[in-house]
């Protein structure tokens, strides 16, 4: 099934032929639990081009998969038929040429942006993988520790921010996302980890109702090439709390309302796996504590 929803419904003829292959979840068709799927997902849809997607089926091992990306694992894509797979040289090559005044400008105008909650995912990993109940308490302070820098951050005003002619001290940050009002590449790569920690129930938007986003979505199982509308959502389930009794505590009020506003854009709600799809991967992964 393809789907055009660019402005005017079609790809102008000087736009690129772009493919993007991410992770099928367990039916083998719709959106897979892999943050880096979703990053790349996110940062085509908000360039404003039209592009295809592509949910491959590891299971099976696709044979279209292993002639066109021998070796390769999603995510990549192609471009005008070249294979790309590097995920950080995938980002830095579309910023670059997926440029302004055509597309829009991803990158984060302020560097510490761009390292805001970058050790998160890796202590919710340790956490979550844990067996032995006597590490159980470093590995959570540790997570609550990062959590708490990445919300002090968001916390904090930005240096456009602040009016240095006015007699007013800003104290809070009143912006939406890590860089400003407008999801930036940090965003892209910070979002998709943080929604496995904190799952929350996504709106079910079929990709016809979608209006004014360039994107040609074209979710395929490569393999029997059978249709797909984005992912059904399960219950609000959180993994952390499902298997350690862990949520991201109320106080930590700038990123709970950086994860609402991040929930109120089609960019990253229609690009997230399902819940259940989270927790049948970290099903597989996540340790219970062995007294």
């Amino acid at each position: 099934m393809s789907l055009s929803v660019p402005q005017n419904g079609v790809k102008a003829d000087n736009e690129p032929v772009i493919e993007l292959f991410v992770k099928a979840g367990s039916d083998g068709e719709s959106i897979g639990n892999c943050p880096f799927s979703q990053r790349l997902f996110m940062i085509l849809w908000l360039k404003g081009v039209v592009f295809n997607v592509t949910t491959v089926d590891l299971k099976r091992k696709p044979a279209d998969l292993q002639n066109l990306a021998p070796g390769t694992h999603p995510p990549f894509i192609t471009f005008n038929g070249e294979v790309k797979t590097d995920v950080n040289k995938i980002e830095e090559f579309l910023e670059d040429v997926l440029s302004p005044p055509k597309f829009a400008k991803l990158s984060a105008r302020h560097p510490e942006s761009n390292t805001a909650g970058m050790d998160i995912f890796a202590k919710f990993s340790a956490f979550i993988k844990n067996s032995k109940p006597d590490g159980n308490e470093v590995l959570e302070r540790g997570l609550l520790k990062t959590l708490q820098k990445l919300d002090e951050y968001l916390r904090s005003p930005l240096p456009d921010e602040i009016d240095h002619n006015s007699i007013e001290d800003v104290k809070v940050s009143s912006r939406k996302f890590l860089d400003g009002d407008e999801m930036t590449l940090a965003d892209c790569n910070l979002l998709p980890k943080l929604h496995i920690v904190k799952v929350r129930p996504i709106v079910k938007v079929r990709a016809e109702s979608v209006v004014g986003v360039a994107l040609l979505w074209t979710v395929v199982v490569m393999q029997n090439k059978k249709n797909s509308s984005p992912p059904n959502q399960s219950q609000n389930k959180v993994v952390a709390k499902k298997y350690r009794g862990f949520a991201i505590p109320k106080e930590m009020t700038a990123i709970w309302k950086y994860l609402n506003n991040a929930y109120a854009r089609e960019e990253f709600t229609n690009t997230c796996p399902s819940d259940k799809e989270i927790e049948i991967a970290y099903g597989d992964v996540a340790k219970r504590l062995v007294k």
